[in-house]
């Protein structure tokens, strides 16, 4: 198993006042020859914005993007007239194909928004534009590794990759397997909140880490702990 730590504490960040956002990877003004990408995993930002603030309109071509709030309203709007506000318990997927116009601001004038937003290389690129957002919570078991996103329809949330994402919300003390989908696929782990531990190497809140050339992961939570797994292609 290959395995690589990135603490919380190492990450990118930058203050823009209305945006406070931090980079596991690199982006932006933020570059780390050595943190560039896992796999197909491009971006995981942990972004927390101010009431009524947001990004303005801006482009994305051939790149999958994932939004996941964790607190708070985020409206979303693009160029194929799409407009919708998600929250916890909604994710929203963006394949960009061919080009893609779109915009996303805090929908409270009162509550911050903080939410990831992660990108993943497409297996096929310039495809048509497309954008959905989805509903998982009926998906979300209480100490489960609950699957949230996948390639060929097994969950609702569909993605142009040969990629699984799951969520956990697990009690302290529980231990979970996690087993890859696909041979030569790795798995990127952040962990929301909580502690823990996994390869004999404590993890806490922010924490990510990243395995490769294993068939499966075994995950002990040593404190109450969400967590987000990301498995992607290598190459």
């Amino acid at each position: 198993m290959k395995m690589v730590v990135d603490k919380a504490n190492s990450r990118g960040y930058a203050n823009h006042g209305w945006l406070k956002t931090y980079h596991t990877f690199s982006f932006a003004n933020y570059y780390n020859p050595k943190r560039v990408h896992f796999g197909m995993l491009r971006v995981l930002n942990d972004d927390t914005v101010a009431p009524g603030e947001g990004f303005d309109t801006h482009p994305h071509k051939n790149m999958e993007v994932i939004s996941i709030p964790l607190n708070g309203y985020l409206r979303h709007g693009d160029s194929i007239q799409n407009s919708k506000v998600i929250t916890p318990g909604d994710i929203q997927v963006m394949s960009a194909g061919t080009g893609i116009l779109h915009s996303e601001f805090n929908d409270s004038d009162e509550q911050q928004l903080e939410f990831l937003q992660i990108w993943v290389f497409p297996r096929e690129e310039n495809t048509v534009p497309k954008y959905n957002n989805y509903d998982v919570r009926s998906l979300l078991k209480k100490n489960e590794l609950s699957l949230i996103l996948s390639p060929d329809g097994e969950t609702p949330a569909a993605i142009n990759q040969d990629a699984w994402f799951s969520l956990g919300t697990l009690d302290a003390g529980q231990i979970k397997e996690y087993k890859l989908h696909k041979k030569g696929n790795g798995v990127y782990l952040f962990v929301i909140e909580g502690e823990v531990e996994v390869n004999n190497t404590v993890l806490s809140k922010r924490d990510g880490a990243g395995f490769s050339e294993t068939d499966a992961i075994t995950i002990e939570v040593l404190k109450e702990a969400k967590i987000l797994l990301m498995e992607v292609p290598m190459n």
